[in-house]
């Protein structure tokens, strides 16, 4: 930890950028993988003698199940949060999306949570809760809430959540040259 004089502040940088990782849904994506490989089996050798109907059912069943929880849960290994002068984006999964990109000026304050869990947000993913607002979540741990001028309160779990609100404060109030020094 570095030692400021009185008054001064952290330089942070033009660009912000922090995520958060989930490495135990690569295992949830195993699982997705292994359900499609079971429907390609299925599919090409096949000693099924009840009919095509339930062969077919169970082979678009596993495929589907499996590219569902594949999909699914690649989009949410890890989000990325990107804070610039103007805008914060967070972006999800490999290929980053889901994306959500908010004008800070839309952005009223920022909170340091220490402790989100996806138990209280109803999983992982991109969640929506009537009373607690909308949350990117990944893992559990520390993250950040945004109290956004139409009321709403968005969530994301982030590493370094304390410097990233630090830095959304500071963009949300510029510090303006004090006149006596």
């Amino acid at each position: 930890m570095r030692d400021h004089p009185h008054g001064a502040r952290a330089p942070y940088p033009d660009v912000w950028t922090g995520r958060a990782t989930n490495r135990m849904q690569w295992l949830l994506a195993l699982i997705g993988a292994a359900c499609m490989a079971l429907g390609i089996v299925l599919a090409v050798d096949s000693a099924w003698s009840s009919g095509v109907a339930p062969l077919a059912m169970a082979v678009v069943g596993c495929i589907a199940a499996g590219l569902l929880v594949l999909f699914g849960t690649l989009a949410f290994v890890h989000v990325a949060l990107r804070v610039d002068e103007d805008h914060l984006e967070v972006r999800c999964g490999h290929i980053g999306v889901p994306r959500r990109r908010i004008p800070l000026s839309h952005v009223v304050g920022a909170e340091f949570v220490p402790h989100v869990t996806p138990r209280h947000w109803g999983g992982w993913g991109y969640r929506w809760r009537p009373e607690k607002g909308t949350a990117v979540i990944v893992r559990r741990g520390e993250g950040i809430a945004l109290s956004l001028w139409d009321g709403h309160t968005f969530t994301i779990t982030v590493d370094d959540a304390e410097a990233a609100v630090t830095v959304i404060r500071d963009r949300l109030h510029p510090h303006q040259p004090d006149p006596a020094g």
